[in-house]
């Protein structure tokens, strides 16, 4: 990913009114899952996974990151309790739609796993599982150059906050074919130029953004052991930008007594489009269900009995 500096803040097309705009499905069965993009990303990168859930009968929502969709000019002051904020209330307004007793998931991809796990330690009676997709916490994929490490002493100087990344091929997609969609839309972008951000999200992501990234994996890594939401971590053996190592870390360092860890072996990091996208869902649908199974009163009795058994 090489560095591009603009010295004067990019000033192209601000869509507001399409930064507001959301996927939102209706289901006909009894769950409900939210789903989070990722840093600099749109909705519709989980749009498989959403439609397929949806099918199976879940009600789905997969609301927009703060400031996502707009210009890079207000992309790039965005800060991580921004995005956090805007899915916090994102998440109430969709329980108070749902009502009390409807079982809600939360799933998020890459920084948005991060998040819906930060949901699951804010609301933890709200929330009956997370997965966790292609989770960001070492950016230590085989695709990130050492420069990567440096960018933080850039940010510290008075024009680091001038720089951008070039998003450029594999676009974090094994899937040749979305690959040359990607790149159409990415390959000759430009810093002023325009684009459709709100659906096809950035070809460009601003350093800042990534230091508030850094803010977050910090603040995240901390709460960790007081997660106790069952939790399902899905991530691809070749993911280009974050190694299994980020899901190990968190499969043994969360609170959460049930929790899954899942590998894949033909994606890249963007697991919810790429080759895999269908067994990723279909991975979600099991794990709702294994937690709702869990939660029936006959499957909780035999834990309240060793529970009340004396020490």
């Amino acid at each position: 990913m090489p560095l591009h500096f603009a010295l004067r803040t990019p000033r192209a097309k601000d869509n507001s009114a399409a930064a507001d705009q959301f996927i939102a499905l209706p289901g006909r069965g009894g769950s409900a899952i939210m789903l989070i993009h990722g840093l600099t990303g749109s909705p519709y990168e989980m749009g498989f996974v959403a439609r397929h859930l949806n099918r199976q009968g879940f009600t789905v929502s997969c609301p927009r990151l703060a400031n996502h969709g707009r210009s890079l000019a207000v992309l790039k002051a965005t800060i991580w309790e921004d995005c956090f904020d805007s899915m916090r209330r994102a998440f109430v307004t969709f329980r108070e739609q749902l009502g009390p007793d409807v079982p809600l998931f939360v799933g998020g991809l890459s920084a948005g796993a991060l998040l819906a796990l930060l949901l699951a330690e804010a609301f933890p009676t709200d929330i009956a599982g997370v997965a966790c997709l292609s989770p960001t916490l070492f950016y230590d994929g085989w695709n990130v150059p050492w420069t990567h490490r440096l960018l933080p002493l850039a940010y510290a100087t008075p024009i680091g906050r001038f720089f951008y990344f070039k998003e450029e091929s594999p676009y974090g997609i094994k899937s040749e074919g979305v690959r040359r969609r990607i790149h159409a839309s990415y390959g000759d972008a430009r810093l002023d130029g325009d684009g459709d951000f709100a659906r096809n999200g950035y070809p460009f992501y601003p350093v800042t953004l990534y230091c508030e990234m850094r803010k977050l994996i910090r603040h995240f890594t901390r709460r960790l052991p007081t997660i106790t939401t069952p939790v399902q971590i899905q991530q691809a053996v070749e993911d280009d930008i974050t190694s299994p190592r980020n899901s190990e870390f968190i499969y043994k360092k969360i609170g959460s007594p049930m929790k899954e860890l899942v590998l894949l072996h033909n994606s890249y990091h963007i697991i919810t489009a790429d080759q895999e996208r269908e067994t990723v869902a279909e991975n979600i649908a099991a794990f709702c269900q294994r937690v709702l199974d869990r939660r029936t009163p006959a499957a909780l009795a035999p834990l309240r009995e060793r529970d009340a058994q004396p020490i």
